[in-house]
């Protein structure tokens, strides 16, 4: 399978991290409120919301470079990342009424965030991989992009046999200065070479290691599945 090429990240790649997702979780996920859900996915060079049904018509909220982008079957709305009053003009009559929007400058550089969104493109397709092999048993769930922790993940496994774990991918986080790759065990207590988190129980496969690899989708479907494979052996093992 291919899948999205990634590249070195650009300067200033944590920081505007940081501003979309404040982004994320101030105007995108509430956009989609009125449907009463919040998480979100990758969309074409960014995130977003799916598209939904608000007022007789559809709607879709996204993050696309420098901009925000409030797409309909009529057209679109664009607003720049510049604050987060200037980014709802893009979203007026979606968001709540109580909506806490400031004038503070966003530091968001727009191929930061192309290249947020190419890494999240990555793992979506990685994840969806997964999906596609799991069994009926091991109950997957769709790739979701949470906005709280700004992660992209499933869940896969049997969690009877203590089999089920979080896949997924972070862009960075108090104990990561980069984007990585995880598998957490929900029960599994693991321990080994193939379990080398950082902050948590499980494993980690960092930005890094993964475009220094010769193939970097290759490097990272085998991490998902040698994971998978262990705690399946454990389960297996345990019963």
């Amino acid at each position: 399978m291919d899948y999205p090429a990634l590249t070195p990240l650009p300067p200033g790649f944590a920081t505007t991290v940081a501003s979309l997702h404040t982004v994320a979780e101030r105007l995108v996920a509430p956009a989609r409120k009125p449907q009463n859900e919040i998480s979100l996915r990758a969309t074409p060079g960014g995130f977003g919301t799916p598209f939904f049904e608000f007022e007789g018509a559809e709607h879709q909220v996204r993050v696309e470079g420098g901009e925000l982008v409030h797409a309909t079957d009529t057209g679109e709305r664009r607003a720049p990342l510049a604050s987060l009053a200037a980014a709802a003009e893009a979203v007026a009559g979606l968001l709540p009424a109580d909506a806490e929007l400031g004038e503070e400058p966003l530091a968001v550089d727009a191929a930061a965030s192309r290249a947020l969104g190419a890494f999240y493109g990555f793992a979506n397709a990685l994840l969806t991989e997964l999906v596609d092999e799991a069994g009926e048993a091991e109950a997957a769930t769709p790739p979701r992009l949470w906005p709280e922790h700004f992660d992209i993940a499933i869940e896969l496994g049997d969690e009877a046999g203590g089999a089920r774990a979080n896949y997924g991918a972070s862009p960075g986080d108090e104990s990561h200065d980069e984007p990585y790759l995880y598998v957490g065990p929900w029960s599994a207590e693991v321990s080994g070479e193939l379990w080398n988190a950082r902050g948590f129980g499980g494993a980690e496969l960092g930005y890094a290691e993964l475009i220094a690899s010769a193939d970097p989708g290759a490097a990272a479907i085998d991490f998902f599945r040698t994971r998978k494979d262990a705690l399946a052996q454990t389960s297996r093992s345990e019963g």
